[in-house]
Formats: C-alpha cells, structure tokens, sequence
C-alpha cells in the first residue's frame, strides 16, 4: 500500500494533510472561488437551495442544460467534510453548461453535526434527487456522473460504488455512471489521526474500512483520479493506494504537473488541459473548438 500515512506521527500527518498551510496564497485562491461562483450564480440560468432532503443543509443548486438529453454532472465540495459550501463551487458550472451539461452542486450537513457515513448517505438522496428531476432542467437521467475535490472526490468514490436499488426502489441498480475525483482522499486511515480533524470527525478504527474506497471491491462503473503532482506525498498517496487497490477499474489516474491542492481545480474548468478533457469525457462530451 503507498505510504498515505497510516501510522506516521501527528506532527507528520498534520504536515501532509494541512492543505492551507502548505500552500502559500491558498486563501486568496479560495477567495478567487467564492468571487467567481458568485459571478456565475449571477449571470447563469440557475435555480438554488432546492431542497433535496428533511435536513437543512440537503439542499442543492441546478445549472440547467441548454438542451434537453443532457449528460449530468454532480460536483461536490471538499472541506474535509466539516467546512466550505455549494456556493463556494458554483465556478465549476459554466465551462461544464457551455460544453453541454446540466451541472448540481449540492451541500451536506457539515462534521460534526453529521458523521462521515451521514454526509454520504445524505449524497445518495442527492443523486436519487436529481434522477427523478433531471429531464425538468435539460439532463438525461440515465447520463449522471459524479465528480468532487478533496473530501468531494472520496464521497463521489462511495457514490461510484453505491447499490442504488438500496436507496430506493425506483432507482436503477447504476445510478451513477461514472466518478471523478480532484485530489481525494480514498484511504481512512490516517485521517483519523490527522491533529486539526480528530475531534470533528471523530473516526473509529471500525470506521476506515467501511468508509475507505481503497478497501471496497472496485466498482462496475468507470473512475478517474486526479491530483496535483506538487502536492504533499501523502495526498499523491491516496491516489496511488486507490490505484493500487482497483487496478484497471480506476481507468485515469493522473498527478498534474505544477498544480497543488488548489490550483488542480482551475484544470478542470479550463478549457485543453488534461483534468478538463477527463471530466467532458466521463460526460461523453467533446471539447470544445475557440
């Protein structure tokens, strides 16, 4: 298993897993985000805070399709499950909506009030949300991919791995047809023991298992990775210990040069570079032509 860190003292963890800290300017760079989604909320075609669920946060924002038949994209914040909101990645929508996607950003309920497993099955009403409501705003309900940064990219692994028929009974047994994960975190383990997260995830040993993709059977539905290759080691571990445990089934798994923890994510709005043309392939879109 690559070396995400499991076992490795506080000091180190907190080192490799303190993104903010690593990366000078991270939060102009989140500042940026904010700016630029507020942007797009503004000029976009876009119904907010829908209700997906009885809890307050299960709400979520539709970028419609411009055309109906659309393939979907789901994308889900990170924030190691305790911080950041939907509104923080409104961004993401337009280069998807222009290319030809209907785009959902929903929220979660943040850690602590909700655990690691609840945020995750708070998501699977959120994908069963938009299966019943896709065809309203252009999408293809048969066409829904999931993607996410960070915390987002482990819950779009557990996503990709779902028995839908388990969730309800008018959803197909693959709701979710494809997972993109932007530098995620799919291996538990040391994340339990990371100082500046213990006390708000609260992780029990029982807990990595069963919440870390790194140790599900690889799902029937196409995954990709993503992560910057200026990362800290333990971050480009993830990747790699997720590779190593489905092999062929994470069909792109790709460190990005020049990019950390943050700029990875103007990759995948850009038009040309790599993480973008992954994200419109998932979606079975072209790129698009200046």
């Amino acid at each position: 298993m690559p070396d995400t860190g499991a076992g490795r003292d506080a000091a180190w963890l907190q080192a490799q897993y303190d993104h903010r800290a690593r990366v000078p300017g991270a939060q102009a760079l989140m500042a940026r985000w904010a700016q630029a989604s507020a942007l797009s909320r503004a000029r976009m075609t876009c119904e907010l805070d829908l209700r997906y669920g009885e809890a307050d946060a299960m709400t979520l924002d539709v970028f419609p399709a411009r055309r109906s038949g659309a393939p979907v994209l789901i994308f889900i914040h990170g924030g190691w499950w305790r911080s950041k909101d939907k509104s923080d990645m409104s961004f993401v929508a337009p280069a998807f909506v222009q290319a030809g996607a209907m785009v959902v950003v929903p929220n979660y309920t943040l850690a602590p009030q909700a655990s690691i497993a609840d945020i995750a099955l708070q998501l699977t009403q959120a994908v069963a949300w938009t299966f019943r409501h896709a065809r309203h705003y252009g999408g293809d309900p048969m066409q829904i991919a999931v993607a996410g940064h960070s915390a987002g990219g482990h819950l779009a692994a557990m996503l990709a791995c779902c028995d839908w028929t388990q969730v309800a009974d008018d959803l197909p047994p693959e709701v979710v047809t494809g997972a993109l994960g932007v530098s995620g975190v799919y291996d538990l383990a040391p994340i339990r023991e990371v100082p500046f997260l213990r006390d708000d995830l609260r992780l029990q040993a029982a807990d990595v298992a069963r919440l870390s993709p790194a140790a599900f059977p690889a799902p029937p539905v196409p995954v990709l990775s993503l992560v910057g290759a200026d990362e800290s080691p333990a971050q480009i571990a993830q990747q790699r210990a997720l590779k190593a445990a489905w092999g062929p089934a994470l069909t792109v798994a790709e460190e990005l040069p020049g990019r950390d923890h943050f700029t990875v994510m103007h990759d995948l709005v850009e038009r040309g570079t790599v993480a973008h043309g992954c994200a419109l392939g998932l979606l079975g879109l072209r790129p698009q032509m200046d």
